[in-house]
């Protein structure tokens, strides 16, 4: 089979064969989006090794793309809009080969700390554990409706290697599982996430002088129905004071207890706790050691960011809450949408996260819209690519500024920044919960709206999203159109110094990635379409002059023969 395989990589070598291979692809009507997402992927890993080649196709498919979105549509802004072709996502996949060193030396220190900022922000106050609410959030979704009564407490912390205590806050609402997690961030805080004990396979253990010893946990026997509803244990549930001594050990599956030395816990059931407490229930970080396609949606840090029950989770026919009942909340919300008082009030209290956070946000958004930056240049793929852009709005008579910044927008910042703002586990070995990951879309919302050349009307009925930001996007916009505008007064790059820097990326990554593998299942696309294939070959001059379907035969034939 690799016979056969190295002589279809000679075949995905021709520029005619590939283009046309592609074209072929593209036409058929079961090629689903997933298909032209794959087989872009598959591309970019079978020329990884000839960088050159791999963005001259890139240009070609690209200058098809134009030609037909200028003919076709009424509104030449739509190009790029959507990933609706292999040529797109081939550029998605081109700008994380390209961009990877930007990424990791300037662009991805500013976006982990926007990420830590937010995270440390929604972890200071209530979290309810259900519905993801926060007391301080930027997402109105993601806002708790209901005044919260909670406390700071310290807490020490013994590590699973029975370590020095760590001193941690944490709050006495805190669920079980939020304090272990909390916990777990303190001591393993410059480890990576997945090299990390999982929150599920360590147990809290509370200390109390040198022999008691009680394991806590969010669901036991002292969880009392309250009716159809049942509260998640909390710090507050079984009335643990400031300065407790704390310990992560490793998960137990029977129970033992030395309770002899612990006071206070009369609302506690002891004796039943004996019985059996087990319910049902920056740069250290960087996930982008190669700049590979596997290292963004399929990081293994893309852990589940649910919460740990869900809002109609039954156990039994009881509901389990933790600080607001499900029906308390949609109740509350429905009052929120007859009173823009009460929506004020929240946007208050959006505004104030908003403030905290605000130095991060422009951090990242200024490093990004800059074309030098502390020192760090600009990527010479993004000239490349923008003086791509100018060429071919020129060659089509294209005159208008709005359309040539739309596609700048849609090439660069809304399809390849926005995806990692949104989603920073692409990028680093995290944990995204879903409180901090809608903050994230908020985020992502204002740096999409400032590569927007529309104007956006804002009032009374404007989402919250919008509210927020909406003093600081005219500032944002400003720097948009700087950072075009001085990447074009830019002098031009030359083919040759692109050539240069495009074999320069492919030798640092060189035998980084399976390249058989990627051209076994790119031939297995051609061998099922390998009629229409032929017949468009037998019809093109160049692959006629080159005997490029009789080649093709000649790998079908070599495949077969060796399986």
């Amino acid at each position: 089979m690799e016979k056969g395989l190295k002589q279809f990589g000679q075949l995905i070598n021709n520029k005619t064969f590939l283009v046309l291979f592609i074209r072929t692809l593209e036409e058929q009507k079961n090629f689903t989006m997933r298909d032209r997402c794959n087989v872009a992927s598959l591309v970019m890993v079978a020329l990884q090794g000839r960088m050159d080649y791999a963005t001259d196709i890139l240009k070609a498919l690209l200058a098809q793309l134009i030609d037909r979105t200028v003919l076709e549509s009424k509104n030449p802004k739509l190009l790029m809009r959507r990933t609706e072709s292999v040529a797109e996502k081939m550029l998605t996949n081109w700008m994380s080969f390209m961009l990877y060193k930007f990424l990791r030396e300037c662009a991805g220190e500013p976006l982990y700390m926007l990420f830590r900022a937010i995270k440390q922000q929604v972890e200071k106050g209530p979290v309810d554990t259900v519905t993801g609410e926060a007391r301080y959030s930027l997402s109105e979704e993601k806002l708790i409706r209901q005044q919260i009564e909670y406390k700071i407490l310290t807490v020490n912390v013994v590590g699973v290697d029975d370590s020095q205590p760590i001193p941690v806050k944490v709050l006495d609402c805190d669920t079980i599982t939020q304090v272990k997690e909390k916990l777990l961030d303190a001591i393993y805080r410059s480890t990576p996430f997945s090299y990390r004990p999982h929150k599920d396979d360590v147990d809290l253990e509370w200390r109390q002088g040198r022999l008691g010893r009680l394991t806590l946990q969010d669901d036991d026997l002292t969880s009392k129905p309250e009716g159809e509803w049942k509260r998640i244990n909390t710090l507050s549930h079984y009335q643990v004071p400031d300065g407790a001594i704390m310990a992560l050990v490793p998960r137990q599956q029977t129970g033992y207890f030395n309770l002899s030395g612990f006071s206070g816990l009369s609302a506690l059931s002891t004796k039943s706790l004996t019985k059996n407490p087990y319910g049902n229930g920056a740069a250290d970080c960087m996930n982008v050691s190669s700049p590979g396609l596997s290292r963004f949606p399929g990081s293994p840090a893309s852990r589940s960011t649910s919460p740990i029950i869900t809002p109609d989770h039954m156990e039994n026919g009881i509901k389990l809450w933790h600080l607001v009942k499900h029906h308390d909340q949609d109740m509350q919300r429905e009052g929120d949408r007859g009173s823009k008082m009460v929506s004020e009030i929240y946007l208050t209290r959006l505004l104030a996260t908003k403030g905290t956070l605000q130095k991060f946000v422009d951090d990242l958004f200024e490093t990004i819209f800059s074309t030098a930056h502390r020192g760090s240049t600009l990527p010479l793929a993004i000239k490349y690519l923008f003086d791509f852009l100018d060429e071919q709005a020129e060659r089509h008579a294209i005159t208008d500024p709005s359309v040539i910044h739309t596609w700048k927008s849609n090439s660069l910042p809304l399809r390849f920044w926005i995806n990692l703002i949104k989603n920073p586990n692409f990028v680093f070995d995290i944990y995204k919960s879903n409180t901090v990951d809608a903050c994230l879309s908020v985020i992502a919302q204002t740096f999409m709206d400032s590569c927007s050349i529309s104007d956006h009307r804002l009032g009374k009925d404007s989402p919250s999203s919008k509210l927020l930001y909406a003093k600081d996007i005219p500032q944002y916009k400003n720097w948009v159109n700087r950072y075009y505008q001085d990447i074009q007064a830019i002098p031009p790059i030359s083919d040759q110094d692109m050539n240069a820097v495009l074999a320069e990326e492919s030798r640092l990554h060189y035998n980084e990635y399976n390249t058989i593998s990627a051209l076994h299942e790119l031939y297995s696309y051609a061998n099922k379409y390998s009629e229409e294939l032929l017949s468009l070959l037998e019809m093109d001059d160049t692959a006629r002059k080159f005997k490029l379907a009789y080649k093709l035969e000649q790998v079908a034939s070599t495949m077969a023969g060796e399986v």
